[in-house]
């Protein structure tokens, strides 16, 4: 089953440049994909219901041209298949024009959330999804998964976790990890302009009150991001762009 729908840029959804921001497409790709999951009765609103809830493992996304603020952009999801503890959904951006723009690979597990414990889809859950055979990265049904690097790191910094950051978990939004990782890398790449293929790794849920370190890294020609907690202990997040 393919999910489509319509949005339009926004203010808030670009950067100094009027085009849109890498959080913006997440935010996006994040809102289309609870569209499936309402439709398929395990949405945020079936929480209290069903007592399970998605969480996300990773994303993997690549921008060919970067909507600009007020354009029209068109999105479509669909779920690829379910491997027991891993579902994966793609996702698909055009421009007005019909131009493809953007697209993206998820991955994602399933949580009972009174027991706070992945669980593993069952096959009624899948069967509802209705899954597509269409892909938009080879290896999209793996997402390999990233390494912080063995190298001196370039920058540091401390980012404290504020109400407005947390989502109906309670805990901090995926889609804001790229805030935090903006806050370490160069005004240029943070703030004027974004990486074009990125990629994140989820690894511990990060609440509010917190303050994580976001450690900036650069090896060979990936640029890297690991978010840890304050004394370094604990891996929250890879972020890798390139």
């Amino acid at each position: 089953m393919f999910v489509n729908e319509k949005f339009r840029v926004i203010l808030s959804d670009v950067n100094a440049n009027l085009e849109m921001t890498n959080t913006a497409f997440l935010r996006y790709f994040q809102e289309i994909g609870n569209m499936h999951s309402e439709i398929a009765g395990v949405g945020v609103s079936d929480i209290d219901r069903t007592n399970l809830s998605w969480i996300l493992i990773s994303w993997k996304v690549s921008v060919i041209k970067r909507p600009k603020y007020g354009d029209e952009i068109k999105i479509k999801t669909w779920s690829l298949g379910v491997n027991k503890f891993f579902a994966f959904r793609d996702f698909e951006v055009k421009n007005q024009y019909d131009e493809v723009v953007a697209y993206g690979a998820s991955k994602w597990s399933m949580v009972d959330v009174k027991k706070g414990k992945v669980v593993s889809i069952c096959k009624e859950i899948t069967d509802i999804y209705t899954q597509e055979e269409t892909h938009v990265f080879e290896d999209d049904m793996i997402l390999d998964k990233l390494v912080e690097p063995k190298i001196e790191p370039i920058s540091k910094c401390d980012f404290k976790i504020t109400r407005s950051l947390i989502d109906v978990n309670k805990h901090l939004n995926n889609v804001y990890y790229l805030d935090i990782a903006k806050e370490a890398i160069s005004e240029e790449k943070a703030i004027i302009n974004e990486f074009d293929n990125f990629e994140v790794m989820y690894k511990k849920e990060i609440r509010l009150g917190d303050v994580v370190k976001a450690i900036y890294y650069v090896d060979k020609d990936y640029h890297y991001v690991v978010i840890k907690d304050f004394n370094e202990e604990s891996l929250h997040s890879i972020i890798r762009f390139k």
